[in-house]
């Protein structure tokens, strides 16, 4: 039989917060504790009345956190080390998972190290990217080595895609392993199309729905969005773009273009429902790890239009169940989405095509890939070799 872990989860976000980042900690952790592994799980207090529920195998420690400018609704938490030291001498686990990058994150991968407990992180969200989208572009090289810095003193760093993990070990990442993302097929499927919804959206049977599934914010490469969709509106009057997600720039978003749909957040299975009752899914954002929407889209039976880069690049295949652009490359984006629309029958195979590109997507085979990999960690040395192959960080 083999041993089950005792794992350290230390994270600035989790459900009921949305994002792709706090959806796939959900999901990784009850794939834990589904095989039977302890889980402690460190984090900000979301609100006054946040008291999680604990069982024999999974319990949460509640810390201190501040707002994160321009996220309404996350913290990213404080230091927290000397709890950290003492929990862990108290009660030794036998690796700390640290999912984010933030003050609380680092602090977890610094009391591990003071203990000698291996340590595993996960590179989920290019900040050093974001930066420039925020007025603090000139920060970005300080943010880029912060990170790397951070990374480099766990064990191992988990990236969601073979393509991130060649380019973080060209920047001098150590210890890179690729544990990708999954997706509920059952959930996200073209089954929840619903005449209902497109009705209250007053589009008919043969109106195209263009949608976008995200944070309405400027690193999401919003204009680039709208231009598509002007495009496609010259070539299909009547189309409608739906934008479901919330952020700073929906009001603005909503003054000037009324013809939109904003359909705010969504969850679960009215979520699935809107992603299925579109067409078409653009998704034109360059700050992405990954990109847990693409996979949504896809499995919903939405064709995707986006950059050969993340998710897109690894699971749409050009022609098939969506479009490529070069990264960058603008016109080419608008050009591919036009393809799509306006070439007969395109979108109709495309659409056939998407959620058989992604029906092998099994969060099963994901999880045991994290258990995996702590395992690994846990057994190899503490801190990697800095001039590890390229080969082999990747299943």
């Amino acid at each position: 039989m083999t041993a089950t872990l005792h794992v350290a989860i230390v994270t600035e976000t989790y459900p009921p917060e949305v994002n792709g980042v706090a959806m796939t900690l959900g999901r990784m952790l009850q794939g834990l504790l589904a095989r039977g592994h302890r889980v402690i799980l460190t984090r900000p207090r979301q609100h006054a009345l946040d008291a999680p529920a604990a069982s024999a195998r999974n319990s949460t420690t509640l810390v201190r956190g501040l707002p994160i400018p321009g996220y309404a609704g996350l913290k990213f938490g404080l230091p927290a080390r000397r709890l950290f030291r003492r929990q862990w001498r108290a009660e030794r686990p036998d690796v700390v998972q640290v999912v984010t990058e933030g003050p609380l994150g680092a602090s977890a991968i610094a009391a591990a190290r003071d203990l000698g407990i291996p340590v595993v992180s996960e590179f989920h969200t290019n900040f050093h990217a974001y930066s420039r989208h925020y007025g603090f572009g000139w920060l970005e090289g300080l943010v880029a080595a912060h990170l790397r810095r951070l990374h480099n003193r766990s064990s191992l760093t988990l990236v969601p895609s073979r393509e991130l993990g060649v380019d973080l070990l060209r920047r001098g990442y150590h210890g890179i392993r690729v544990v990708a993302r999954g997706v509920d097929t059952a959930l996200f499927n073209p089954a929840h199309r619903s005449a209902a919804l497109r009705a209250a959206w007053k589009v008919g049977d043969g109106d195209l729905v263009v949608a976008h599934v995200g944070r309405l914010a400027p690193e999401k490469n919003l204009p680039l969005l709208l231009a598509s969709f002007a495009a496609i509106r010259r070539h299909a009057p009547s189309a409608r773009l739906l934008l479901v997600g919330d952020g700073p720039s929906r009001r603005r978003l909503a003054q000037a273009h009324p013809y939109c749909i904003f359909a705010g957040m969504r969850h679960g299975e009215d979520l699935a429902a809107h992603y299925a009752s579109a067409d078409l899914f653009l998704f034109p954002s360059m700050t992405e790890t990954w990109g847990n929407v693409t996979l949504e889209a896809l499995a919903s039976g939405l064709p995707v239009v986006g950059y050969r880069m993340a998710a897109a690049a690894e699971l749409i295949r050009h022609g098939d169940n969506g479009m490529l652009a070069d990264p960058g490359a603008s016109d080419q984006f608008v050009r591919a989405a036009l393809d799509l629309v306006t070439r007969p029958g395109a979108l109709r195979r495309a659409s056939m095509a998407a959620p058989w590109s992604v029906a092998a997507l099994d969060w099963e085979i994901i999880h045991d890939r994290l258990v995996e990999v702590l395992r690994e960690a846990i057994a190899g040395p503490a801190v990697p070799e800095p001039n590890a192959s390229l080969y082999g960080f990747v299943q």
